[in-house]
């Protein structure tokens, strides 16, 4: 058994009514000025707990214009407005942009370090003021994961911070926040969250403790992205997907993504493409390329999603396995190529280039991947 390390908030509250928790919690904890960063489709609907907290004596800046993936030069303003707030406990509400966006904010706000010197794992030298995250999508897994994704415009690739001070100090995954979530988003940060499931049950320092958590999380996810795609009142499916996404956000701490990943971070960084698009389109050719490390676990992956495998050998349940989830997408209407997002294929060269500097997530893969390899998946996903 290899070494593993699990880090996780340490107060996780799951379910229906997480979030009228978190705001009798956070006035339990008599903070004074708390700095909240949310997107603007979703502050109306958290009047209510807002107006329970200022209620209390604290008092409340909102900062709401995150819409997408946050880059660099947006979140280095938005840590400055938190300072001048001299905030003591800050809140994330929202997609992984936003939980991402609020973990580097109470990580930084009174820190000397400079964010773009902790690109990379445990650069981080001390913890911030208090942070929670709730999440308001099924995706990411950012509010129990000790990562931030940041875009570098100059770079235009996406970058990673990896830290345990990126921890949010409680996490509160409420279902009923995902509701409203249109099914375009469900099914993206649907898939988004699979891939961190499969990426880490594959992975080259995969762990049984945290195979369990990906299983788990795959099996969730396969059977109930569509239903909430179809009828996004589900409250069934979608409390299945909160759980799902969950699961895949503990695998990270631990083992971490690999090849999809990488892959798909210069197609959010040169192109906007959004993260859960990208991991989409590039998860069936990455595992089709890594079926060979590991046809058992492969085949494992189509069983955990309730494909139909009896009387297949291994590589043909494995297969099936990739075809399903490629259908599975296709059904949650995501596109399946790049001619699609109208990326040329004369650009394949660059985003290989871009890809192979993601080395942090590249040595995860469980097969090597060269220049030439990720130029050849990339071809894939071509008419």
């Amino acid at each position: 058994m290899n070494l593993v390390t699990l880090q996780q908030p340490s107060r996780i509250v799951l379910g229906e009514g997480a979030t009228q928790r978190f705001a009798e919690e956070f006035v339990a904890h008599g903070f004074k000025r708390l700095f909240l960063l949310t997107a603007p489709s979703i502050l109306p609907r958290l009047e209510g707990i807002i107006q329970q907290i200022e209620a209390s004596g604290t008092k409340v800046q909102i900062y709401n214009r995150i819409t997408a993936e946050p880059a660099l030069d947006e979140v280095l303003e938005i840590i400055d407005q938190a300072r001048d707030f001299s905030t003591d406990s800050v809140v994330g509400i929202g997609g992984g942009s936003v939980l991402d966006t609020a973990k580097i904010v109470a990580a930084f706000v009174n820190s000397k370090q400079q964010v773009s010197e902790c690109f990379g794992i445990g650069l981080i030298k001390e913890r911030g003021v208090w942070c929670a995250c709730l999440p308001t999508t099924s995706g990411t897994g950012s509010e129990v994961s000790p990562n931030a994704i940041l875009l570098d415009r100059a770079e235009k690739l996406k970058k990673g911070i990896v830290s345990p001070y990126l921890l949010a100090d409680a996490a509160y995954i409420d279902p009923l926040l995902t509701i409203t979530v249109p099914a375009k988003i469900t099914a993206e940060t649907g898939m988004d969250a699979l891939s961190h499931c499969i990426e880490s049950y594959t992975n080259r320092h995969a762990h049984p403790v945290v195979d369990a958590y990906a299983l788990q999380g795959i099996e969730l996810i396969a059977k109930n992205l569509e239903r909430a795609v179809k009828d996004g009142q589900d409250r069934e499916a979608r409390a299945a997907l909160s759980l799902g996404s969950y699961y895949g956000g503990l695998c990270l701490a631990p083992v971490n993504t690999a090849a999809v990943h990488a892959l798909s971070y210069p197609l959010g960084g040169e192109y906007h493409i959004s993260h859960g698009l990208a991991n989409a389109i590039l998860l069936p050719p990455v595992m089709r390329f890594n079926l060979e490390a590991n046809i058992e676990k492969h085949a494992a992956i189509a069983r955990a999603m309730g494909v139909d495998c009896e009387g297949l050998t291994p590589r043909e349940a494995a297969e099936k396995g990739v075809q399903f989830i490629a259908d599975l997408a296709e059904r949650c209407g995501i596109p399946t190529t790049l001619t699609a997002l109208g990326i040329g294929r004369e650009k394949v060269g660059e985003l290989a280039d871009a890809a192979m500097k993601v080395t942090r997530l590249l040595v995860n893969n469980p097969r090597e991947v060269t220049r030439e390899d990720a130029v050849a998946i990339y071809n894939e996903l071509y008419e």
